[in-house]
Formats: structure tokens, sequence, C-alpha cells
């Protein structure tokens, strides 16, 4: 069992640096942080459906 929440962490550890690394605004930035540490498996799986991608930001 103690894997199983290693695993979780470093799932959410690996979405927090993809959060902060992209460019999202700041206020999404903290949101989505917030989120990933007071709910670390359920953040991860919301945020690998909806969160932030990359760090490039594309304008026309």
């Amino acid at each position: 069992m103690e894997i199983l929440g290693l695993i979780g962490l470093l799932l959410a550890l690996y979405a927090i640096y993809n959060v902060l690394t992209s460019g999202a605004s700041t206020g999404a930035k903290i949101g989505w942080t917030i989120g990933l540490v007071l709910l670390p498996i359920l953040g991860f799986i919301v945020w690998a459906i909806a969160g932030p991608r990359g760090g490039k930001r594309v304008t026309a």
C-alpha cells in the first residue's frame, strides 16, 4: 500500500511542476497547485483531463 501512496505523490508533484511551468495565468497556477496539494490523486486526474497545457501561448 505504501508504494501506491508514493506513486500518487510523484504524480501530484509532476502535475504541480507542469502547472507552474505552463503558460497559464498566475491565478490559475495558484488554483491548480492548491487543488493538487489538497487532493493529490483526484487533483491529478482532473488536471490530466482539464489542466493547463504546455508552456506555449498561441496568439493570432
